[in-house]
């Protein structure tokens, strides 16, 4: 059976929920996959006598893997299949935790977390492709608020559920709690997704998809690697990517089927969002980058309250996804998105100047004002930019938006922790002092908030147009 809403083709009418909770639990997984892992670190350390150095490898291997190839699955998704596609990266996904659990050394575990980072790509790339088609255009942000809800309860989760299975089963139980989730998502895909349809494919960009690939790994290690300072290999890998983007837009230019149609990055709508999320997310990594150092040496809280205050970020964000998806459905995805972005300019200005007045709670409201305008942003952004395209690019531009989120998080750790470092004037920011790290927390959201003021002119500007 055919219909004119879906590119697919379905043996029954499927269930819209039950395609939003098997994507949903996908979505939970690949969150949860990044989280989980970081409070494993100290522990893996010494059960593999390691530095701290190499063992954040563990972590960087898995958004590496996302970074590189999420918009080259997105791409395949839209050839071979989404369902196809994504049931294989779920169970990618479920084999190499089981993979991460057994590993006898650390170099294999960096490497099956590559390999589950592989399928966290897949995952994220084709959720919102496949929402967009099972899902009616005035119910889509209700959908990207759910999704963007259970994306935000993987990373609420994830310090708390590793915690208590590091304490119960050991460093493996982090790994191995993902194989039943993977099992059940599996399951749920495999009944509720409707089956693709069948028909002549384009064929695949394979130069353009290596070239992209390695691009984006450059670029991606030139902002990780140092862990703040910026040498002479960081500066070749950069290059590299910036080389890399040249070649990346000739292949693209000269291809009979391009991985990425450079001429739908013209479209306002698509572009626009784009720079928004890279733009939005960059500073949402300054308050997980800074905030434990503003929290620790300027207000002189212990761990454990500096755990609590952070958490207060996620558990927002999982609070209001679906109030945020609900708005967007009532007052549109372009007005929504500009709300959200002014509540995030309104607390990058209050976040560094409250807490020095009313201590630990006044940072807490500030990034509560913060992380729910973020929620709003996002399941209108991802609205806005999910709708009205063509089937055959859903799972492409998929994946581009969740390329422009995960460059914003990389950036973001990067770029604004060494304007923290400035601020504050210290190298180590350990041992400074609680003036000058409150000197480095006003300077980095000063910058956070000229970031959100330049989202809110490109927004501004796509909705004239639009008008």
């Amino acid at each position: 059976m055919k219909t004119s809403t879906m590119a697919i083709e379905t043996t029954g009418a499927p269930s819209a929920r039950g395609v939003l909770v098997s994507l949903s639990l996908s979505m939970l997984l690949s969150s949860l996959g990044t989280s989980i892992a970081n409070v494993g670190l100290p522990t893996l350390a010494a059960s593999f006598n390691a530095t701290f150095q190499d063992v954040q490898w563990v972590v960087l291997a898995y958004l590496l893997a996302i970074t590189a190839l999420i918009v080259s699955v997105g791409r395949l998704g839209d050839l071979i299949g989404r369902r196809r596609l994504l049931l294989i990266g779920i169970a990618l996904f479920t084999l190499a935790s089981i993979l991460c659990a057994v590993a006898p050394t650390l170099g294999l575990l960096i490497a099956a977390r590559a390999l589950q980072g592989s399928g966290a790509a897949i995952m994220m790339a084709l959720t919102m492709a496949l929402v967009g088609e099972a899902v009616p255009k005035e119910k889509l942000g209700s959908a990207m608020g759910v999704l963007g809800t259970l994306s935000a309860m993987g990373t609420c989760l994830g310090p708390t559920l590793g915690g208590v299975l590091i304490a119960s089963v050991g460093w493996q139980g982090i790994f191995l709690i993902n194989v039943p989730l993977g099992i059940l998502a599996l399951a749920l895909a495999w009944r509720f997704l409707p089956l693709d349809r069948r028909g002549k494919r384009p064929g695949f960009d394979v130069p353009g998809t290596l070239v992209l690939v390695l691009t984006l790994l450059a670029y991606a290690l030139a902002m990780t690697l140092g862990r703040g300072s910026f040498g002479p290999l960081n500066t070749a890998l950069l290059l590299a990517a910036v080389l890399g983007v040249s070649v990346f837009v000739f292949i693209e230019n000269t291809a009979s089927s391009p991985l990425i149609k450079l001429a739908m990055l013209r479209n306002p709508v698509l572009s626009a969002g784009f720079a928004m999320s890279t733009l939005v997310t960059a500073v949402v990594m300054a308050t997980m980058v800074v905030g434990p150092f503003y929290l620790s040496g300027a207000l002189a809280l212990s761990a454990a309250s500096v755990g609590f205050a952070m958490s207060a970020g996620p558990l927002v964000a999982a609070l209001a996804g679906v109030p945020s998806g609900r708005m967007v459905d009532q007052v549109g995805a372009h007005r929504s998105s500009l709300i959200g972005l002014v509540a995030m300019a309104a607390g990058c200005l209050i976040l560094p100047v409250m807490p020095m007045s009313v201590g630990v709670f006044g940072y807490i409201a500030a990034l509560v004002v913060i992380t729910a305008g973020y929620a709003l942003f996002q399941a209108a952004n991802n609205t806005a930019v999910m709708t009205d395209i063509q089937p055959e690019q859903r799972g492409v531009i998929s994946g581009l938006l969740g390329l422009s989120r995960n460059l914003g998080l990389i950036t973001g750790a990067s770029v604004m922790g060494a304007v923290f470092a400035f601020g504050a004037a210290s190298s180590n920011i350990v041992q400074a002092q609680p003036e000058a790290v409150a000197q480095g927390m006003h300077m980095t959201f000063a910058v956070a908030a000229g970031l959100i003021v330049v989202a809110i002119a490109i927004g501004l500007m796509v909705l004239r147009r639009r008008r």
